[in-house]
């Protein structure tokens, strides 16, 4: 390994100290070897847009705000090549938690993702992506639990 010297603030410390308790690292090093690779990886993802991904579009909604409802409903059927499954959930008399379960090439779900949540009523919205290995045009197989 080489070693190498880093100069953080205060607060910075603080808080990176904070994530290693609550995480239970047994020193910084390993702490931040486990938050650059995460940060390497996220960055690598985000540039090769014909990696295969699987990805969690969760976002929040204003179901009352004029055809939100229809036209969410519009983007996801016009991209069901990428829709594996959707979870609706209404959070309150007007709110409601969409979380869509997406499969393809990087590009395209980001693509997707941003289309939705810059959709007037979209009030909160974050994409998760994981790398996948597997040819991202292939059908799910489907799965039993017992």
């Amino acid at each position: 390994m080489q070693r190498v010297t880093i100069t953080l603030d205060l607060e910075l410390t603080a808080e990176l100290d904070a994530f290693m308790a609550a995480r239970n690292y047994e020193n910084r090093s390993e702490v931040i070897r486990d938050l650059v690779r995460a940060g390497l990886r996220e960055a690598h993802l985000a540039e090769d847009g014909e990696h295969p991904c699987v990805a969690a579009l969760v976002y929040v909604f204003d179901h009352e705000k004029r055809d939100l409802a229809a036209r969410l409903t519009h983007a996801h059927h016009d991209h069901h090549d990428l829709s594996l499954a959707t979870t609706h959930v209404h959070l309150d008399d007007a709110h409601c938690l969409e979380v869509a379960l997406l499969r393809g090439k990087v590009g395209e779900v980001r693509h997707f993702a941003d289309h939705v949540m810059a959709e007037r009523g979209v009030q909160h919205g974050r994409l998760v992506l994981v790398p996948t290995e597997e040819a991202a045009d292939r059908p799910p197989t489907p799965h039993r639990h017992l």
